[in-house]
């Protein structure tokens, strides 16, 4: 046992799994890493260089992955009212009637600062007041028009989709916190399968010591450890029983944890309540939006003014009156942008969103729930294979240069 353990030859044949587990276990990691990093080219386009797979597809993967998850599990209207029209009323009186008399003060000097400045303390009193008693009404009606309006005044997909394609990191995030365990199962058992390969390749080299064996074997291992990987994860689809044992791919046996994973991103960073406002603000129906809530605030002026509206009407003049109406409809809107910059408000309406997300996603079938994670791999798969492949040859040849002392020539 010493004097083989002593010779050169022993050493030779032992390293040839162990290198096939070290091939493994590099393209499978560099497999995941080219997928997802670096976030914008590095290199000379188009050829010279690289990006990120994800990210250099971020439109069409945010696309994808809308297609395969929110577009399956909640309406626009369905989310809106988890979101509760009522609350979002009653969250925006409580966070401008403290502030009334701030928001008036500023239009008036604004617009009539001599005006306002020589109206009698009582008067103004007397605005502050019917402004403080119409708001909540005005607030509800309004709430209610865009809750009645919401399938056409916000494109929720486009809405996920510029956001994601926008932020490749939290794009990235999304998988990479979805499919963290099969991420990390896939370069660890690249050092498995790559070593039980090795013994294959070992037996092979000792009975047939062609030149052409090493690099062979490397350039399979490179490849094949990557694509049993894949298997596993998501094959097969459904709990299958064998023997004593219960198999099916590891990221559907995860459905449940998945699904609050990614749920949580999505209804915590992207479909919360101040994007969502925004969106409809600034979305392809932003300008019907806007005309909406200036419908609903306007008549506060005529509320405001009361009996002495024809007073008024003569000191602004017929236009100024006018333009006070669209003024104080500008302002709604200002405010209705920056009302829900609550954190607490939003995580609580984040987490009612998040409820009714994560049962439907669990009950998602596995050939619907698989194309969350797969396409992440589907996308330009063979590019990483061919890597890995190549990276294996190289290792196979060096194999068979450095440790066994062959001339390929």
């Amino acid at each position: 046992m010493t004097s083989l353990l002593s010779t050169q030859e022993f050493w030779q044949y032992l390293s040839i799994p162990v290198i096939a587990a070290l091939i493994g276990w590099s393209t499978n990691w560099l497999a995941i890493k080219m997928t997802f990093y670096p976030l914008e080219f590095i290199g000379k386009p188009p050829l010279l260089g690289w990006q990120g797979i994800i990210p250099s597809k971020a439109r069409k993967m945010a696309a994808i992955s809308v297609d395969a998850t929110i577009a399956k599990i909640g309406t626009v209207r369905e989310i809106f009212q988890q979101i509760d029209p009522k609350v979002l009323a009653t969250h925006i009186v409580y966070s401008v009637d403290p502030r009334i008399e701030e928001y008036v003060d500023e239009m008036m000097l604004k617009e009539y600062p001599t005006f306002w400045e020589n109206l009698p303390a009582s008067a103004r009193k007397m605005v502050y007041d019917r402004v403080r008693r119409s708001t909540p009404q005005l607030v509800d009606n309004l709430v209610e028009d865009v809750s009645d309006n919401i399938e056409d005044l916000l494109d929720i997909k486009g809405m996920v989709i510029e956001r994601l394609a926008s932020d490749k990191r939290l794009l990235n995030r999304i998988f990479l916190e979805c499919g963290e365990v099969e991420f990390r199962f896939i370069i660890n058992s690249g050092l498995y399968f790559g070593f039980l390969f090795g013994l294959v390749q070992m037996a092979v080299w000792y009975v047939y010591p062609m030149w052409w064996v090493l690099p062979f074997f490397g350039l399979l291992v490179g490849w094949a450890t990557n694509w049993i990987a894949l298997n596993v994860i998501f094959r097969p689809l459904h709990p299958r029983k064998v023997g004593p044992f219960r198999i099916q791919g590891l990221f559907l046996k995860r459905q449940p944890a998945v699904a609050e994973s990614f749920c949580h991103i999505v209804t915590h960073e992207i479909l919360t309540v101040g994007n969502i406002i925004n969106a409809i603000l600034e979305g392809p129906k932003g300008d019907r939006a806007r005309n909406m809530v200036k419908k609903h605030i306007k008549p506060l002026v005529d509320e405001t003014a009361g009996m002495g509206k024809a007073l008024t009407q003569v000191a602004f003049g017929p236009t100024g009156f006018a333009t006070l109406k669209n003024q104080v409809g500008e302002k709604a809107i200002e405010i209705s942008r920056t009302s829900f910059n609550n954190p607490v408000f939003e995580k609580d309406r984040a987490r009612a969103v998040e409820s009714i997300m994560v049962e439907r996603m669990v009950a998602l079938s596995s050939e619907e729930f698989q194309d969350l994670l797969r396409p992440c791999f589907q996308e330009d798969e063979i590019k990483l294979i061919l890597v890995g492949a190549f990276l294996g040859l190289a290792a196979g040849i060096c194999q068979l240069v450095f440790v066994f002392g062959e001339s390929l020539l």
